[in-house]
């Protein structure tokens, strides 16, 4: 592994990390059941639960309908606004 290859695994991880916990705090502060955020983007109950307790993503599409129902701008949780 040279330098770049660990920058970009530190920090890669780093980001990856932030945006996670930024959408699990998200779908926390919402004040919406799982089941309600499920049914509102078409997807099953438990794939919410999944973004919240592992390392599951949403898809580009389903990442742009969850930031829609929970009225938060895609930006913030990709950290690319305060």
């Amino acid at each position: 592994m040279n330098i770049c290859d660990f920058g970009y695994q530190y920090w890669g991880s780093k980001m990856i990390d932030g945006i996670q916990q930024r959408l699990r705090n998200a779908i926390k502060n919402s004040g919406m059941s799982q089941k309600a955020i499920a049914e509102s983007i078409g997807v099953h109950p438990t794939t919410i639960s999944k973004y919240l307790r592992s390392d599951k993503f949403p898809s580009i599409d389903t990442f742009a309908a969850l930031c829609k129902v929970l009225n938060v701008s895609s930006d913030l949780i990709l950290g690319l606004k305060n």
